[in-house]
């Protein structure tokens, strides 16, 4: 079939491939957000890492999903083309969801069916391929699904093409809002075989599902796509230019050759004058994105460390109950209703007021972020885990521990110190030399309690009933409403810098480098990240609210520096900067006919002239004047 042939096929004036990609879209976003909603608990309760080493791996699984992209882009514009790509990483992605929910089954290894995986080894193992798979598979298809729905469109259909991305980004939102008020739902459900368990296999079973179902529905639509052909990659280029001007600086550094007013310069024996100065604004633009990582460290916590957070605020809202990782829609929610206010309202009454540019947007962002954790240090503070002492009154000395915790050796008629747990049941093993019993007891946080173990205890099988509790301070009450005002300083923060920077970045390069500052906004993602990555597992502060005060801290210190920079930037116009070396190509060309028509005239003269010339010399001498 030709082009032509392909953008034949339209349903209201649409052509009919696009609705298989929009149905891709939303359910491989609802397969993605939904995974990732409920991963950070998924490693704390179900792998039993702490707090510190799910917020890292959950880290490192996101800064991994904004480094594949750039490869993905590679992949497709200089190998395989978008609809190969797309189906091979897909492939791959569904086999990732599907290994994650099977790591999530306890009841694989649970040999002694007591509810808790015997062999813990396999499931992180199986946990691990899943997420890289998934990584690989979630990234690299980003960069080509919306770029192949637009290769759908003919030139007639610009309208339409419009239209159809509005439509795409809906898909992309409701997709994540959905998946992220469902799959909480089906972790708190309990399931298994042997044993119930909180099921996590369930939540990431129906992403994995729905992620088949993007593929499924992707190859369906395959005899309708028009699949353009690789045409190369605009990120190769521009790294081989910066890299031939680097070189070449390097080789001509001494002080006989002259000087070049700017070092990409130095590319200008090999590349085209006119890539140089698109380059030269990229750079400008690139040099800009060196703080932004900051603002990133801080925006992805809230699926982290607020998710945790969460788990420990009570989350009744009278007729509904709030997961701890549901609150996470807070955010979509609230940028659905923040960036109209804020295009229609808020920006114009501001701009009455002040000049308040991009680059003064982007720092008011950041602004924002870091006052969105100050208010989770505050919220922090009002929250603490369950402490509890025991008092041994028996005429021999006992031992006392919890699968998390052991308190220790008590001797006979002393006390343990204060020990910390979790919060919900536990189960404390109190045993002698010979004997043992069990002792469960349901702890809310932030309490304390002193527990009484009497001289006239028989340690056995049942001591329950013996032992006497007393509660020294009452459960914390902390309400997950009060985690409200930091998602709204946050999301406020995301659309003043997230929006506003892309468009800003859009607005200051030229269009065929669009793909390279992508790949540089995705960057600062990925290192945001992986900052977050070497503060958990570095710092090793011991308080958390301490934590989030040193975010906020950094990022006001990486705000002025941006502010800084932001006012010695001069904001330029690419269309007008290329248009000025096409008219100087235009006047090479002009020079170049007229010097072949003085040529010509030449040959003529030569050639009519009185002079007559004979031989093999005078042959040779009228080729070079032809020359």
């Amino acid at each position: 079939n030709t082009d032509m042939d392909y953008y034949s096929k339209e349903v209201l004036g649409y052509p009919i491939s696009i609705f298989f990609i929009v149905v891709n879209e939303f359910c491989e976003r609802f397969s993605y957000y939904g995974m990732r909603a409920v991963l950070v608990l998924y490693f704390k309760y179900f792998l039993r890492w702490d707090n510190d080493l799910a917020t890292s791996i959950y880290h490192t699984f996101v800064a991994l999903c904004y480094l594949t992209p750039i490869l993905g882009a590679i992949i497709a514009d200089s190998w395989l083309g978008k609809f190969k790509t797309i189906i091979y990483l897909s492939i791959v992605y569904a086999i990732g969801q599907v290994t994650m929910a099977v790591s999530a089954i306890h009841d694989i290894t649970d040999k002694d069916r007591d509810g808790t995986p015997d062999n813990m080894t396999f499931h992180v193992a199986m946990s691990m391929v899943g997420l890289f798979l998934i990584a690989l598979g979630t990234g690299g298809i980003k960069p080509c699904v919306s770029a192949f729905g637009g290769d759908q469109f003919s030139e007639h259909q610009e309208k339409q093409r419009r239209t159809f991305f509005s439509v795409f980004y809906l898909c992309i939102n409701g997709g994540s809002l959905l998946s992220t008020i469902i799959t909480p739902i089906l972790r708190a459900q309990e399931c298994g075989i042997y044993t119930q368990e909180k099921c996590y296999s369930l939540a990431f079973g129906v992403p994995a599902a729905l992620m088949v179902v993007a593929l499924v529905v992707f190859i369906v639509g395959s005899g309708m796509y028009y699949k353009a052909e690789p045409q190369g990659n605009i990120m190769l280029d521009v790294c081989k230019c910066i890299g031939f001007a680097i070189s070449n600086r390097v080789r001509h550094r001494g002080k006989q050759y002259p000087k070049r007013k700017h070092w990409m310069d130095w590319a200008e024996d090999r590349y085209d004058k006119l890539l140089i100065a698109q380059i030269k604004m990229v750079l400008k633009v690139l040099f800009l994105y060196i703080p932004l990582p900051m603002f990133w460290t801080l925006f992805d916590q809230k699926g982290s460390r607020w998710t945790l957070q969460a788990t420990t605020m009570d989350g009744n809202f009278g007729a509904l109950v709030i997961q701890p990782d549901q609150m996470q829609t807070v955010n979509p929610i609230l940028i659905l209703t923040l960036v109209p206010i804020m295009d229609s309202l808020i920006y114009p009454l501001i701009q009455k007021c002040v000049n308040f540019t991009p680059l003064r947007r982007m720092t008011v962002g950041m602004l924002m972020a870091a006052i969105a954790f100050v208010c989770a240090g505050l919220v922090q503070i009002e929250i603490d885990v369950s402490r509890k002492k025991f008092v041994n009154g028996m005429g021999m000395a006992l031992n006392v521990s919890t699968p998390g915790v052991y308190v220790g050796l008590i001797d006979s008629s002393y006390y343990s110190n204060y020990s910390l747990v979790n919060n919900g049941k536990i189960i404390f093993t109190i045993w002698s030399d010979t004997q043992a019993c069990n002792y469960s007891r349901e702890f809310g946080f932030g309490s304390s309690y002193t527990f009484y173990i009497p001289g006239n205890l028989v340690v056995g099988p049942n001591c329950q009933n013996d032992i006497t509790a007393t509660e020294d301070i009452k459960p914390n009450t902390a309400h997950m409403a009060l985690q409200i005002p930091q998602y709204f300083f946050i999301t406020a923060g995301e659309v003043m810098f997230s929006v506003t920077g892309l468009e800003f970045s859009y607005s200051q390069a030229p269009n065929n480098m669009k793909a390279v500052l992508q790949a540089g906004w995705l960057l600062t993602v990925a290192i945001g990240n992986f900052i977050v990555l070497i503060v958990a597992e570095v710092a090793k502060i011991p308080e958390q609210w301490a934590e989030y005060i040193l975010f906020a801290s950094l990022l006001i210190v990486v705000c002025v520096i941006f502010s800084i920079m932001a006012h010695f930037y001069t904001y330029i116009n690419p269309a007008e900067i290329e248009a000025q070396f096409m008219k100087k190509g235009d006047d090479n060309d002009e020079d170049d006919k007229k010097q072949l028509q003085k040529g010509m005239e030449m040959v003529k003269r030569n050639s009519t002239g009185s002079h007559s010339y004979d031989g093999d010399d005078d042959d040779d001498e009228r080729k070079k004047t032809k020359m």
